[in-house]
């Protein structure tokens, strides 16, 4: 335990050519954008008491203490688009099963914070300054869709959802295999700690996105 709190305040930075990502290594899907290097590490550390939430629906103490900034990737497109795309050099690290176990939980977190604020949300979300943004169903599906194409990138494949069941077997498959141990090679192209990461990410950024645009 005492080494993976080590790396509990590890960062990196997607440099897009109009948007910059910071993204914590070790707790998968904190990670916000800003216009450059400095705003996306201050939004990424306003943004840290809601994630603490996530983290101790996990049943995690979240005290990463100041970030430290490990390493600067070349970003894409998708960067600027507002994705983040690029793996890192950490995400080829291999991954215990007790580490996996600690990422899956979060991203579990995620989904149960997600479900309830959706639950009680109402259908018409407040439009953004330019009057954009989905309602609430739209954006449930639109994350729920979004998932089922991450899992078919690392061979979990279901046909589109009939129920709510068929969603929860999708999930509880990507968490089962997102929970093994990995020392490569991974023949799928996301690694493991990529696609905890990028997961997490999206149904944080759609949680929060909910919870500002209440009415």
């Amino acid at each position: 335990m005492p080494a993976i709190l080590a790396l509990m305040n590890r960062i990196y930075l997607e440099l897009g050519a109009k948007k910059v990502f910071a993204c914590s290594l070790d707790w998968p899907g904190w990670c916000r954008a800003g216009k450059s290097e400095e705003p996306a590490l201050d939004r990424l550390l306003d943004y840290a008491p809601r994630y603490r939430v996530v983290a101790e629906r996990a049943g995690l103490d979240f005290d990463p203490g100041a970030p430290t900034v490990v390493e600067r990737l070349d970003g894409r497109s998708a960067t600027d688009f507002g994705i983040p795309e690029v793996h890192a050099k950490a995400d080829h690290e291999p991954l215990t099963e007790a580490e996996a176990g600690r990422q899956v939980a979060i991203m579990r977190a995620a989904w149960e914070l997600f479900d309830e604020r959706a639950a009680a949300s109402p259908e018409e979300l407040r439009k953004g300054p330019r009057g954009g943004g989905r309602d609430r169903t739209k954006m449930v599906e639109h994350v729920e869709e979004a998932e089922r194409g991450y899992a078919r990138i690392l061979g979990v494949k279901h046909p589109p959802y009939r129920s709510r069941q068929d969603r929860d077997a999708l999930r509880e498959e990507l968490a089962a295999v997102l929970s093994r141990p990995w020392t490569g090679p991974w023949e799928p192209k996301w690694t493991p700690r990529y696609a905890l990461r990028r997961i997490t990410w999206h149904v944080l950024d759609h949680l929060w996105e909910m919870e500002d645009r209440r009415t």
